[in-house]
């Protein structure tokens, strides 16, 4: 399951309110370079919480 292009293009860092790129593959993750942090995509729904996402 992939997520819409319109809530791609509205969810930011929860952290640091900056863009996100979004991966596809084997796991799907919500990627933020400025924090190196990774966001996953449960069951097609993004978990924004900084005290779940892992170290790039």
């Amino acid at each position: 399951m992939t997520l819409a292009p319109e809530l791609l293009e509205i969810l930011v860092c929860p952290k640091c309110k900056g863009d996100l790129e979004h991966r596809t593959g084997e796991v799907e993750s919500l990627v933020c370079h400025a924090c190196a942090l990774v966001y996953p995509v449960e069951d097609g729904i993004p978990v924004m919480l900084v005290d779940e996402a892992k170290p790039l």
